[in-house]
Parts: C-alpha cells; sequence; structure tokens
C-alpha cells in the first residue's frame, strides 16, 4: 500500500484502488495473474468511475437554470481525488463530495460513495449517489474497467468471446464524434455469443442501450476467464480502441451519450436518473474471476 492506494486480498485475488478516481488499478488472480489493463500508451486507464455523465454532451456543454457549465467526456470523478472512508483488510470505501471545484462543472450537492468488498472469487463495487441538496439531482454513472486482451500471453484475440446471460437480439447503437446517433444497427451479437475480434471496434463502442442480460463471460476455451454482473445498470457498453490495442471494456452504464439531435437542459436529457431531495440511487456490479 502506498499513500494513494490500498490493495485488497483473500486467498482468491487481490484489488488495488486508487484514491485519484477512486479507480481500481490492479486485479489479479491466485497466481499473481494480472487481469486489468495496466494504463499503457494505447489508453492511459484502467477501470475509470464515470460520474456525473457517462459518455459526452453536446459541445462538452451542461445546461442548467439558463447557465452552460463546461463538462468534458464521462464528466470529472475520475480525475478527482476521493476520501478514504474505510480501509480493512477485503474491503473499503471512498467518499466523493460536492465542492466549488465539482460546482463549477456540475451546480448539484450531491454525495458518492465506492465500496469494494473481496468475497470469494468476486469484486464487488458497490456505488451509491445522495442527493443532498435543494433541488432534484439529475445524474449518470457508468463502471468502464478494461481487461487485458488476451487475458493469457499466447492466445490470440479471437479466441474470445463475450458470452451474455441471455440472447441478446435488440439492435445496438453506435456513436458519432461521442455523440449518439439516431440510427438503430443490427446487432453483432449471435444468440447469447459475440465473437471479438478488432474489427467490431472500427466505429468506436458497441452500445446496448436495452440489454436483456445482467451478466456477461469473457472467456477463450483456455485460460482465465472474467465474469462481470450488474444490478441497477440499464445499459451495456463494450470498447476496445479502433484499430486495436490489447484491452477490452466491458461497462455496465446508467445512462448514455446525448443523442446528436439534444441539446436542451441537462435535466431532460434522455438516460439520466433523476434523485429526489434526501434520496439516493444504489447500483452495484461483480467481477468474477476463474
Amino acid at each position: 500500500m502506498t499513500k494513494d492506494s490500498f490493495t485488497l486480498r483473500n486467498d482468491t485475488m487481490t484489488a488495488t484502488i486508487a484514491e485519484e478516481g477512486a479507480e481500481l488499478c490492479s486485479l489479479k488472480n491466485a497466481e499473481g495473474l494480472e487481469l486489468l489493463w495496466q494504463a499503457g500508451e494505447a489508453w492511459p486507464r484502467h477501470a475509470p468511475l464515470l460520474f456525473p455523465i457517462v459518455g459526452r454532451l453536446k459541445n462538452d456543454e451542461l445546461r442548467h437554470g439558463g447557465k452552460i457549465y463546461p463538462m468534458t467526456q464521462h464528466g470529472f470523478a475520475r480525475d478527482h481525488r476521493f476520501d478514504w472512508a474505510r480501509r480493512e483488510a477485503t474491503s473499503c470505501t471512498l467518499l466523493l463530495v460536492d465542492d466549488a471545484a465539482t460546482r463549477a462543472r456540475y451546480p448539484f450537492a450531491f454525495r458518492l460513495s465506492v465500496t469494494y468488498t473481496l468475497d470469494g472469487a468476486d469484486l464487488e463495487i458497490a456505488l451509491e449517489i445522495a442527493n443532498t441538496g435543494d433541488e432534484m439531482l439529475p445524474a449518470s454513472i457508468g463502471a468502464h474497467p478494461a481487461f487485458n486482451w488476451p487475458l493469457l500471453p499466447g492466445l490470440a484475440k479471437e479466441d474470445y468471446a463475450l458470452v451474455f446471460s441471455r440472447e441478446e437480439a435488440l439492435p445496438i447503437r453506435r456513436l458519432k464524434d461521442g455523440l449518439l446517433r439516431a440510427a438503430l444497427e443490427p446487432t453483432p451479437v449471435r444468440g447469447s455469443r459475440l465473437a471479438l475480434s478488432e474489427r467490431l471496434f472500427d466505429d468506436d463502442a458497441i452500445v446496448m442501450d436495452r440489454p436483456a442480460s445482467h451478466a456477461v463471460r469473457y472467456a477463450a476455451r483456455s485460460g482465465p476467464q472474467v465474469e462481470v454482473c450488474w444490478e441497477g445498470f440499464r445499459e451495456l457498453g463494450i470498447w476496445s480502441k479502433p484499430k486495436g490495442a490489447p484491452f477490452l471494456c466491458i461497462e455496465p452504464w446508467h445512462g448514455f451519450a446525448s443523442p446528436a439531435h439534444f441539446d436542451g437542459e441537462f435535466k431532460d436529457k434522455p438516460g439520466l436518473m433523476h434523485i429526489a431531495r434526501g434520496d439516493s440511487r444504489s447500483l452495484k456490479y461483480r467481477i468474477r474471476i476463474g
């Protein structure tokens, strides 16, 4: 452990969490194999937390009450230092509370807590957004873990597939310049299986805005595998760098980028959760290794 990070351990895995962005930055199995992308040249992050938006707003502007606030892609939480609320051998909690810096970009009062807990072969990440202000809190939140692709050196990328817990027949969405296109596209998922290749991401992320599943397994025919399960999230993003990069992101979201045509008040943006004064919203996801 350093002053900037904390490592959870049990007999099955270790997980290291940074206070910068409350970001998971390492996940190793019992054999010490690193499963998480190590923020290399292709992309400088591991598993950023997306808050208070997922994706982009048009012109990177948040409109509220007749004023315009600058809001860059995926929000500010991933670049904000969280406070440690609790650190134990297999669990820790970090907190982010609004301040002058956040209100200059997002004019709402909130408290965001992130709790990481090791439970056997699972790492659970529990998120809670509390409205501590005097008005309705509009927000989105998302996870963005990037796993090594391939997980095991020597295997090809094309050896891997995503297998969903249910069949996924509905169309997907795509992005243009970071904004959600209006047109639907046929899903590349066949039944419950998505064969992985770099070409899937030539047109940026795959956005599943109505997934039937609440879990997906990432694996090859041999070697380690990862399952991501989620509760409270409504959408799922799947992404890697166009033209190839050695990681794959499996991203449970509540929210998505602004539709290309949308240019209204932030509270009216599609995909948001609306949290009443004094209320809170809880979501969680699990990363299961095997």
